[in-house]
């Protein structure tokens, strides 16, 4: 007893004298050096060598999530280094299994519907920004479906599946391409003559921010015709920006808290579908008759199997998420084509070289088929999107236990896959001197070029035309199997535009003693420039020879 009476005593008395704040902060503490050490034994005690290796790390729940959203393609880079192409780590609790690789790529974007799909993933984060209906709020049972080039479906079925149907079948034509490019065109050329930055004959401009803005205008008016651009101006482009951030990878597991950049989602949501609602309702109130062709009419004429019609906050819906489809990937793509052209004056005289060449002096107004006959222009677009994909992770939910053929490992139906395309074409073995942005990598017989295999993979329909089935091509900007992106043909028809268009107006270079170009900034599920970027412009006289 006296012994008890000497250990405990002073410790009884320390508690007492102690505030309650400090006693919880001493508890809490214990709780978080405990939970730390529980799950570094649980890693090195219990490994299960039936599931691919997991990354070390201290901290439970929070897991390698830190490294990975700093930058993924270090985080996967060095995992690879360490634990192989297949690995999992903890991504805010989620146990996430990597698998890198063309055989990576074709086991994730190829696997079968009823393994794994993306719905379960994507709906929290996209649900809040396109709104309800659209997108991932609906199977993918029902994507399929009404991605087939029908006028109907069920009264259940989502709006966005006729969303789709109406863009590949009104948007994405031959015909359609040929006449956005000279819309494309337009709009550059008439942003570039009122844009601030770009007045006088030189200056600097931030070009993430100048390119996010136009790839609005020209994807709005290129995708969603006349109405709707007039009614986008620099405010909109506000607007779109807070509601991009929307997309912050805190929202995969908190789409709903009250932080400041969800407020701001939620409100520039409402303000955009509002934009479109109006033109929809003063359209039904002048008596549904067609003034012009554009994707509005075409989303309003939509009815299901029964005869109801769509309803029009669900056309608004589709329209906020096609113009993000449209504008999204391009903003950050020709940000850094410009970025890239910027360190490379010799290949943007080449580039306005070859048009000189190709299409003659004066330059006429682009057309699609003057695009199809600039290489280089086209080898720059494919070049910036090798090294600088849009999305770096692709990810889907496991449904089913998942063997890897060729591996002892089982993924178990607790984790999430993740396919990272970006990786193979960042490795000297597809790709010499991975790290060098080099368009002439592209000609025809360049040397050591992997011969691209898309071409040659089997083809299958998914029900919205034929695309490419494997995914064997190091080469993935766009994803593959049926979530590719239907859109890739606009993306490289716009990317083409602006490019020419750019190349025709500017000439750039960077800052003076600037090397490079800027990193990347991860904080939203597309990557993009960190910003700002600022470049020199120095305008050019029409038809001015090198």
């Amino acid at each position: 007893m006296g012994l008890l009476a000497t250990v405990v005593g002073p410790l009884g008395d320390q508690i007492t004298n102690r505030s309650t704040a400090a006693i919880i902060a001493s508890g809490f503490a214990t709780f978080v050096v405990l939970a730390i050490l529980l799950n570094v034994l649980r890693q090195l005690l219990f490994k299960n060598p039936k599931e691919p290796p997991l990354v070390f790390h201290w901290v439970p729940f929070i897991g390698s999530t830190i490294s990975y959203g700093i930058d993924p393609y270090v985080f996967f880079f060095n995992c690879r280094e360490k634990y192989g192409d297949i690995f999992t780590f903890v991504l805010l609790g989620k146990r996430t299994t990597v698998f890198l690789g063309t055989k990576g790529n074709e086991f994730i974007l190829n696997g079968k519907l009823k393994d794994a799909n993306a719905e379960e993933i994507y709906s929290p984060l996209t649900t809040p920004v396109f709104g309800t209906g659209v997108v991932y709020d609906c199977p993918n049972a029902k994507l399929m479906e009404q991605k087939k080039v029908k006028s109907y479906g069920t009264q259940l079925e989502s709006a966005f599946r006729l969303t789709v149907q109406q863009f590949v079948k009104f948007g994405l034509t031959s015909e359609s391409l040929r006449s956005y490019v000279p819309l494309i065109e337009s709009e550059v050329i008439e942003f570039t003559k009122r844009v601030p930055s770009l007045q006088g004959a030189k200056g600097t401009a931030n070009v993430p921010a100048v390119m996010a803005e136009m790839t609005i205008y020209t994807a709005s008016r290129s995708l969603q015709g006349k109405e709707v651009r007039s009614k986008f101006d620099s405010s909109f482009a506000d607007l779109y920006h807070d509601l991009d951030m929307g997309f912050s990878p805190i929202n995969f597991m908190l789409p709903w808290a009250p932080l400041p950049h969800n407020k701001k989602r939620d409100y520039a949501q409402k303000k955009m579908a509002q934009t479109y609602t109006e033109i929809i309702k003063a359209r039904r109130e002048a008596g549904g008759e067609k003034d012009s062709d554009d994707m509005i009419w075409n989303l309003m004429s939509c009815v299901y199997k029964d005869g109801t019609p769509v309803p029009d906050v669900e056309v608004a819906h589709m329209m906020i998420a096609l113009l993000m489809a449209g504008q999204h990937s391009s903003s950050s793509t020709s940000a850094w084509i410009m970025l890239r052209l910027a360190t490379r004056p010799d290949i943007l005289e080449e580039l306005y070289q070859e048009q000189l060449s190709v299409l003659g002096s004066p330059l006429p107004p682009l057309t699609y088929d003057a695009l199809q006959k600039l290489p280089l222009n086209s080898q720059v677009v494919k070049e910036t999107l090798r090294l600088h994909a849009p999305i770096h992770s692709m990810m889907r939910k496991v449904t089913n236990p998942l063997s890897v053929e060729g591996t002892p490992y089982t993924i178990p139906p607790s984790h999430v896959l993740l396919a990272a395309p970006g990786v193979t074409s960042k490795v000297e073995e597809h790709f010499p001197n991975p790290a060098d942005w080099e368009p002439h990598r592209w000609d025809p017989g360049a040397a050591g070029m992997t011969k691209l295999q898309e071409e040659e993979d089997d083809k299958i329909d998914y029900g919205y035309g034929l695309v490419s089935k494997g995914a064997n091509s190091p080469y993935l900007p766009f994803g593959a199997g049926r979530h590719r992106c239907i859109g890739e043909a606009f993306a490289y028809v716009q990317l083409g535009t602006i490019t020419a268009t750019m190349v025709r107006l500017f000439r750039l270079r960077n800052l003076e003693g600037v090397k490079g170009v800027v990193g990347t900034d991860y904080s939203s599920l597309f990557s993009r420039p960190l910003n700002p970027a600022v470049v020199h412009w120095e305008k050019r006289e029409p038809e001015e020879k090198s």
